[in-house]
């Protein structure tokens, strides 16, 4: 990708070359006129804020940026071009969400008071979802999580797709991540179930899935490998996604690693003695919450990111005391958005506001007065946006610079709560909600436009699908009793009660 040029200039390059190419000239073009736009600049890696400028896409790419008033006569605009107006808005790069497991979306507010260790045995990949959980379960959760995403402005996804509990809810995760309109990295869980869906049999499919004519096709489904038993499964089976991993055509790999107490210790240092990280494919590393000094340094050798998810990090209770220690190789994921919020600018704010508190309370408890602030707002966005893109090796992508693909987010920002903002990155966010998400384009294609989604499916007939389908999982998930977490959650590590928070007063009301 090109650096940022100055307004002059910026028709050099990419516009150039692309208008002279007959393809090119002839899709489809949209010109957004006279917006702030929140680009960025690559020679200084910084934020550029560009005030009464418009941008051009023409196909899926960004093929120009210039100062309106001065530079408008100097761009070739093609007649056909779509034109939206832009003055008051705020044009943001689309969100990166670099973790999620879209296919939860029929327990929506099942789990508003889960810990970690209850939703591994209630809501998990290893319970009895692999059992209740049909394909047409899967492919309307999915699709209804997307809908989701794309709404708060959420473009891109890395998805851990651990709804692969056999071959035909394998196929409908895929065709409903097609069928969805987002940009997503598609990761197929291997995991050992309990229904008898076997790895080796899961691999087969995942072959099979590779061959898939729609997802060969595809520019914005990419598919990938999820796995979470580096550390504990048999050598054998280790071996094979190794090679596995090595030897197809993927875009990235993902897993979790919590560590500590949790043991799920897949961690760039076991990764590294698998030889996994000197590879060419992108790795994830969702969580991270006992990231060790080890993992950073060899996340920052082999340019390799951490995804963390501040609000599942802090609604289940496996942390993040250090991952901002590596927030040069961070990004920010969702995780379960059935618990909680599924948008990114909330996981940016969350971030954000966390880190600023765990700094200043440090200078505190030292009777000192905090005399900087530890993270600006400009630091969150790039953690929402442009980080997403390096976390998977596209730094084409969380941009608004020429070349760059056409995922793009306009913001309102005449809405009440933005009304008067100076700093459109501060306006984001810590402004803005998902109602100001007013425009929404992935690819140079409309995903939201005017405030209501533009869907390749009818959303009404989806949704009444999703329906029947969610009143049915939720029934038996409310009649199926809570686990009991007591006792060994694993060798040498207990279950134990926390204090329990009451606002009523008396002998407590619980949940």
């Amino acid at each position: 990708m090109r650096p940022l040029q100055p307004s002059s200039v910026l028709l050099a390059g990419f516009l150039s070359a692309a208008c002279l190419s007959p393809a090119v000239a002839a899709a489809k073009s949209t010109l957004f006129e006279g917006g702030t736009i929140i680009s960025f600049d690559d020679d200084s890696q910084t934020i550029k804020v560009l005030r009464d400028h418009s941008l051009l896409v023409t196909g899926d790419r960004i093929a120009a940026i210039f100062d309106t008033p001065s530079n408008a006569t100097n761009v070739s605009i093609p007649a056909d071009a779509e034109r939206v107006p832009a003055t008051g808005k705020i044009i943001s790069p689309g969100f990166v969400d670099t973790h999620r497991h879209g296919w939860q979306t029929a327990y929506k507010t099942l789990g508003s008071n889960t810990t970690l260790g209850e939703y591994f045995s209630r809501y998990g990949e290893f319970t009895q979802a692999a059992t209740v959980f049909t394909p047409d379960d899967v492919y309307y959760g999915q699709l209804a999580g997307v809908y989701e995403a794309l709404n708060a402005g959420v473009t891109s996804i890395l998805e851990h797709a651990h709804a692969t509990f056999s071959n035909d809810t394998a196929r409908a995760y895929l065709n409903a991540s097609l069928d969805s309109g987002v940009r997503m990295w598609w990761c197929y869980a291997f995991h050992t179930l309990d229904n008898g869906f076997s790895v080796p049999q899961q691999m087969a499919n995942f072959r099979d899935l590779l061959a898939d004519e729609r997802l060969q096709a595809s520019t914005t489904v990419l598919p990938g490998i999820a796995y979470d038993a580096f550390a504990t499964g048999s050598a054998d089976e280790v071996a094979a996604i190794v090679d596995l991993a090595t030897s197809e055509n993927i875009s990235a790999i993902t897993t979790h690693y919590l560590g500590g107490p949790w043991f799920n210790a897949n961690s760039p240092a076991k990764l590294n003695d698998l030889a996994l990280l000197n590879g060419t494919t992108p790795i994830v590393f969702s969580h991270a919450s006992y990231l060790t000094p080890e993992d950073a340094a060899l996340l920052r050798t082999h340019n390799h990111y951490i995804s963390t998810t501040p609000e599942s990090e802090m609604h289940y209770g496996h942390g993040h005391e250090s991952t901002d220690l590596a927030a040069d190789q961070a990004a920010l994921g969702v995780d379960t958005h059935f618990t909680f919020s599924s948008d990114i600018l909330t996981q940016a704010r969350l971030w954000l506001q966390s880190t600023r508190l765990k700094w200043f309370v440090q200078r505190l408890h030292e009777w000192s007065i905090p005399a900087t602030s530890p993270m600006s707002a400009s630091q969150a966005f790039l953690l929402a946006t442009r980080a997403g893109g390096l976390a998977l090796r596209r730094p084409d992508i969380g941009v608004l610079s020429p070349g760059a693909v056409a995922d793009i987010v306009l913001f309102d920002g005449t809405a009440p709560n933005m009304l008067g903002w100076w700093d459109p990155v501060a306006a984001v966010i810590l402004h803005a909600n998902v109602g100001d998400v007013k425009d929404v384009m992935v690819g140079g294609e409309w995903r939201k436009r005017d405030g209501e989604l533009v869907l390749k499916q009818d959303r009404s007939v989806v949704e009444e699908n999703f329906l029947k389908s969610a009143k049915r999982i939720q029934r038996v998930w409310l009649e199926t009793p809570a686990p009991l977490l007591e006792g060994e959650y694993q060798a040498g590590v207990r279950y134990e009660r926390t204090h329990m928070v009451d606002v009523v007063r008396g002998n407590g009301t619980g949940y």
